[in-house]
């Protein structure tokens, strides 16, 4: 997120008004963001951070969540040929749109820092951090249940798919909860917010289309 300045402001303002001051000019404030839920907090153009700090915790989310989404793209993609339900398609449509877009953005944050990005064909298992007494890659759905999963069509698909997804998508907020505690990364805990408020109103949604099949 952007550090913004904050000015006084002239009626014959220059054409690049607006933009931050030299850190030296007196009077001058610093609005540094805070962590999501948190108010801003004005400092020193001194004191304000020009280097994005960031943790284990933030980079565990980023790793494990990616191999986390993939799962769930997987999941939807088999929807669009064996699920018997609009609701369970429209949903599967939703979970891509969603998280296709958020693995390129989590990708992208680990790319920029130097660290491993998981590759889709990859055992998701590598990058479980629970080994590391951190949050662990909570939901993901075994082989065997991918493979039922897969073998599914009609009705037994649709509640597979809802059930599966219902307790992915609650592990996904498990991880995402854990990271709003521990990380330290503006980015990062925005991403695992989204994450959270999503995937937990996708689970309402899931569970009342469980509910009338």
């Amino acid at each position: 997120m952007a550090v913004l300045a904050v000015g006084g402001c002239s009626s014959d303002a220059e054409p690049d008004a607006g933009r931050p001051s030299p850190s030296g000019s007196p009077g001058v404030t610093v609005l540094q963001p805070g962590r999501p839920g948190e108010a801003a907090e004005t400092v020193s153009p001194g004191d304000a951070s020009d280097e994005q700090v960031w943790n284990h915790f933030d980079v565990a989310f980023v790793q494990m969540m990616i191999p986390h989404h993939a799962q769930a793209l997987e999941m939807s993609r088999l929807a669009e040929s064996r699920a018997a339900d609009d609701g369970v398609r429209a949903m599967a449509r939703r979970i891509r749109g969603a998280q296709g877009p958020e693995i390129v953005a989590m990708a992208a944050w680990l790319d920029a820092r130097g660290m491993e990005v998981p590759k889709a064909d990859e055992d998701a298992a590598d990058y479980d951090h629970g080994v590391h007494g951190h949050t662990d890659m909570a939901g993901m759905l075994t082989p065997e249940q991918m493979a039922e999963l897969e073998a599914a069509r009609g009705t037994r698909f649709d509640r597979l798919f809802l059930r599966g997804m219902i307790a992915h998508h609650r592990g996904a907020v498990e991880i995402a909860d854990a990271t709003a505690r521990d990380g330290a990364d503006v980015q990062v805990l925005e991403m695992s917010a989204d994450v959270s408020v999503g995937q937990a109103a996708e689970i309402n949604r899931m569970e009342q289309l469980l509910r009338r099949l």
